[in-house]
């Protein structure tokens, strides 16, 4: 059996998210109240590259939300559409102007944020369309997004830049950086395995990657349906030329 297939049944080969600090989405309250909040406290959480700051609004209740790079304990945050744009705000897009750095960002209004979560990563507000009031994002990929005016954002920089500037340099570290998040590592190759685990393994002095559409999930490993593979060939000049 191959590994994806083993891994594909789950078991122990689920993301172990019982470890993770919270599911991280915004909360009910950030859509309907227009007030401030501080930062009480910074988390990190295993299942995610930026830590995690921890809020607490007029109101008393306490919301959970990727930290913006810049953000310390103590400072104060804008929730709602009538805050002021400063580091850490939760605010929609069509209260942000043009050319603020934002990040978790919703692809539709109240979606909890799927866009730009990963520690210092940022998007960037483009330009708000007056008629429809539809807003362009651009994101970290240079692709731009016309996102609703409704869909929240946090403004700022997602925290935890830089993390992959510091190398692991030890294999356990790369290990159990990866088992916390339910990934694979070492990743062994095919041609390194048995016949028996993989279709590459053994001496089979060469076995073509490419394989049918129809071939079961478990056994779609390489090019599925490649109509060529590797380098591509210098084209011939016919014709004498």
């Amino acid at each position: 059996m191959l590994t994806h297939q083993r891994r594909g049944k789950g078991g122990v080969f689920e993301v172990p998210s019982h470890r993770f600090f919270a599911k991280l989405q915004y909360e009910p309250c950030v859509y309907t109240s227009d007030s401030k909040a501080q930062v009480i406290a910074l988390h990190d959480d295993v299942g995610r590259s930026s830590p995690l700051a921890e809020l607490q609004s007029l109101e008393g209740k306490r919301i959970l939300c990727i930290a913006a790079e810049g953000l310390a304990i103590g400072d104060w945050v804008s929730l709602g559409s009538s805050g002021s744009p400063i580091i850490g705000s939760i605010m929609p897009l069509g209260n942000i102007p043009d050319g603020t750095p934002i990040f978790n960002i919703e692809i539709h209004p109240q979606d909890g944020g799927h866009v730009a979560r990963a520690g210092g990563t940022s998007a960037f507000i483009v330009s708000h369309d007056e008629e429809t009031g539809i807003v362009s994002v651009q994101l970290p990929s240079k692709r731009t997004l016309a996102l609703s005016p409704k869909c929240m954002a946090t403004i700022g920089i997602a925290s935890g830049g830089g993390r992959l500037e510091k190398p692991f340099k030890k294999a356990g570290n790369a290990f159990f950086a990866a088992k916390a998040r339910g990934r694979v590592y070492p990743k062994v190759r095919g041609t390194a395995m048995n016949a028996y685990d993989h279709p590459y393994g053994g001496r089979t002095g060469g076995r073509p990657t490419a394989v049918s559409r129809h071939a079961p999930p478990g056994r779609k490993a390489g090019h599925i349906a490649a109509s060529s593979t590797g380098r591509r060939k210098a084209k011939r000049n016919i014709g004498g030329e």
